[in-house]
């Protein structure tokens, strides 16, 4: 589980097919490697990764053939230069974005950018698996960044968010060129939501005040139940 605050910048490098070379750029990657061990998780743009070799300035990941196929780390060559990093979220820590699985729902790409007097204005495109959960007010995770999704069209095929100048200055989404691909998870809650409502009613052998549908609510059921 991650925030979306990303603590440093990164340098992705492939190692074959299905493994990469990652390494912490800057100041901030002390945030980063002196508490890193194998087995941690960590999300490298979006995408969680387990580390499998620590390396002086950085450590060793692999990625499943259905992570390259869903993320861009199958599709580096249209993506940014660097690479966002945060490591997993820790009991007790400050959870200042939103709750990131590191599981990435699509690849989106930028529609546009542009800066105003005190943000970027950035809008994306999303594929329909992501959109749906798209809803003006609600977060979204862009390479990993906790965004909140400022406007959207109906379907949620295209969003916007007001980038920060610190949050922009300290990922990759300034390094995004139109037309760049991106990470994107929605929030988990949505598809939380979507789960119950489209599931099939539990049969249940008596109607409970915490089973009983809200079409059998009636003044009758809420006294024998001691509501009335």
């Amino acid at each position: 589980m991650f925030t979306g605050l990303i603590q440093a910048l990164g340098t992705i490098y492939p190692l074959g097919e299905d493994r990469f070379e990652l390494s912490a750029l800057g100041d901030a990657s002390q945030m980063i490697l002196p508490t890193l061990a194998i087995g941690d998780s960590v999300a490298v743009d979006g995408v969680c990764l387990t580390v499998e070799e620590i390396l002086p300035e950085g450590f060793v990941a692999a990625a499943s053939p259905e992570t390259l196929k869903r993320t861009t780390l199958g599709q580096r060559q249209q993506a940014a230069a660097y690479v966002n990093l945060e490591t997993s979220l820790r009991v007790g820590s400050k959870l200042g974005g939103h709750f990131v699985t590191g599981h990435v729902d699509g690849i989106g790409y930028l529609k546009e950018s542009l800066q105003t007097s005190n943000s970027w204005e950035m809008r994306f495109a999303a594929p329909a698996g992501v959109a749906r959960y798209i809803i003006p007010k609600g977060s979204i995770a862009v390479n990993g960044v906790s965004l909140t999704v400022a406007d959207c069209d109906q379907a949620g095929s295209w969003f916007t968010v007001a980038v920060i100048p610190h949050s922009y200055a300290e990922t990759n989404l300034a390094y995004l060129q139109t037309g760049g691909l991106v990470n994107l998870e929605a929030d988990i809650l949505g598809k939380y939501v979507e789960k119950f409502l489209h599931s099939p009613a539990i049969a249940v052998e008596e109607e409970t005040p915490a089973t009983v549908g809200l079409h059998n609510i009636t003044p009758s059921f809420l006294a024998e139940h001691g509501y009335l």
